[in-house]
This record gives C-alpha cells, sequence and structure tokens, in this order.
C-alpha cells in the first residue's frame, strides 16, 4: 500500500508508483508534477446502498415503478438530520462510464452505488443526494455504458426528480445536477436535453469531462449540437473542474458565451474519489455550492 507522502520524509509518488508498478504509460510530465490522490487518506467513507426503507443517514434503492421486469431505480441518501416536513436542496448526480481502470488505481464501475461526488460536496448533511440511472429500455435497466436511450433518460430523470420532491421533501427550487466523467457530460447531454428538463436546475456541477469539448462515438457529441443544449442554460451558475487542466473545458464554454466557475485539480488521477479527501479543491467546491444555494433559498 502506498502511504501518503505529503510528509517531507515521505516516499515520493513517483517511487512509489514504480516500485508498484503503477506508473504504466502516464507521461512522465504527469507523473513529476504532483502526488497520487489515493496516498491522500479519506475522511468520508460513502455510505453502501441498501434495499432497506429511507431514514436519515441511510443510502437505499428508490423503484418509481412496480412493473415486472423493470429492474430500474434511482439511489437515495437522506441527510443525517432529515426530518420529515422540512426541504432540502438535492444534489442530483449521474455516474461515469463503467469497466474503467488506469495505471493509477482509478476505477470506474459504472454504477448508481459507486458514486462519490454528492456525498464528499454534502458531507452527509444539508443536502438530499440522488444517484440516477441511464435508462437502457431494451433491458429496463441501468446502462453501465454510455446512454441507452437519452430521452427515456431525461423523462425518468424527470420523474425522480418529482418523486423526490414529493415525497423526501426536495425543494425544486434548489437542484443541483452533478456528474463525474459520462456523467459531467450527462449534465449537458441529458440534463439540457430538452426545456422541461433543463428547467430544473439552480446549478450544474461537472468533473472531468464536459458535453461539446471533444466528439464522442454516440450521435450529437459534435460541438454545435452541445451549444445547442447549452442554450437552454441561461446563465445558470456552473462549476466545472478537470485534473490538472481545465482549458480545453473553459475554451469550449467560452466559445459558447458561458461563463463558469472553473477548477483545475493538482492530481493526475482520473476519479470522483477527491471529494472524499480533506483538500482545499473539495473545500473551494462545498463553499460555491452553499452559495449557489443559499443565494435563492432561506434554510429553516
Amino acid at each position: 500500500m502506498i502511504g501518503s507522502v505529503r510528509g517531507s520524509n515521505a516516499m515520493p509518488w513517483r517511487v512509489a508508483c514504480a516500485v508498484l508498478g503503477l506508473l504504466g504509460a502516464l507521461p512522465l510530465s504527469a507523473a513529476d508534477s504532483t502526488e497520487n490522490i489515493h496516498a491522500i487518506k479519506s475522511d468520508l467513507v460513502v455510505p453502501k446502498a441498501t434495499d432497506d426503507p429511507p431514514a436519515p443517514g441511510r443510502r437505499v434503492r428508490i423503484r418509481l415503478a412496480d412493473s415486472p421486469g423493470d429492474k430500474l431505480y434511482y439511489v437515495l441518501y437522506l441527510p443525517t438530520d432529515w426530518q420529515a416536513g422540512r426541504t432540502y436542496p438535492v444534489i442530483v448526480e449521474y455516474p461515469g462510464n463503467g469497466g474503467y481502470r488506469n495505471a493509477l488505481g482509478d476505477e470506474c464501475t459504472g454504477r448508481m452505488e459507486d458514486c462519490n461526488l454528492g456525498y464528499g460536496i454534502s458531507g452527509g448533511r444539508g443536502f438530499i443526494w440522488v444517484c440516477l440511472p441511464l435508462v437502457d429500455p431494451k433491458t429496463h435497466s441501468h446502462a453501465l455504458n454510455w446512454w441507452g436511450d437519452p430521452d427515456a433518460t431525461a423523462a425518468y430523470c424527470r420523474a425522480a426528480v418529482a418523486h423526490v420532491c414529493e415525497r423526501f421533501g426536495g425543494d425544486p427550487a434548489a437542484l443541483v445536477l452533478a456528474g463525474f466523467s459520462r456523467g459531467a457530460i450527462a449534465c449537458s447531454y441529458i440534463g439540457l436535453r430538452d426545456d422541461q428538463t433543463a428547467k430544473l436546475w439552480r446549478a450544474i456541477v461537472a468533473h472531468s469531462h464536459f458535453d461539446g469539448v471533444r466528439q464522442w462515438n454516440y450521435p450529437e457529441s459534435d460541438a454545435d449540437s452541445a451549444r445547442r443544449r447549452l442554450a437552454r442554460w441561461k446563465g445558470r451558475p456552473l462549476f466545472v473542474s478537470h485534473e490538472q487542466s481545465i482549458d480545453d473545458t473553459a475554451a469550449f464554454l467560452a466559445s459558447c458565451g458561458i461563463e463558469a466557475e472553473r477548477m483545475a485539480l493538482p492530481y493526475p488521477n482520473h476519479t470522483d474519489q477527491w471529494v472524499l479527501k480533506d483538500i482545499p479543491q473539495r473545500a473551494k467546491l462545498r463553499q460555491w455550492v452553499n452559495d449557489v444555494v443559499a443565494k435563492d433559498q432561506k434554510r429553516e
């Protein structure tokens, strides 16, 4: 195991990774630039998702319909300070693509249960956290890679958000859409897919990738299509971050005339687990989200 490399007597990250064979094809400039985020101890552990009834501090799977063969559900976390009858801001999150693993020890399963952003932003208090599926209508389940059916996914999103607001006290005026990697692209590709879905969001938090910055192997991933989706954003708060450099995303957003809070992490890792660490970048993101939510919401 690699220990923390923060101390002056710690083994340098490049040496430690080389010992464990983790460097692989990583460019030397990236390896030399900083430590591995996994060398920093987490101060948060995301609760495991269960099929238990919802309760404060519990993370559970929720099904919208009880239809035979339908495997779709969303994952709900009620904060430890949740009380019936009160309203809470909601972080709505999409997961990255499944089957991802690199030489730095970064992994992504594509499962909703393995998301991290919402819990890291909230620390488990003050926010309802919801992880949504990418709907594959052929299997009636969550797609681990890319989109399934984007229109069906957007429709499920609207239904799930309404369910959370009606049943669990989600504040419809304080919905923050978030995602990592595929999920970051989903913030626009799904979240701004149509006027009805786009109007839900108070803010967006997208980490590592963004819709339109590069073209992928699926329909309407080109820059012009992304610009048409982004036209629905209409100047609301947007936070974008990326490992090591945010320049490409910043340039694309500037070409769209969109302002955003930008942050480049000093770590080479392609992961959302940085929000589980007590680092300045998490503190900045938390403050931004709290400020955005507080601006239009009187907290009880």
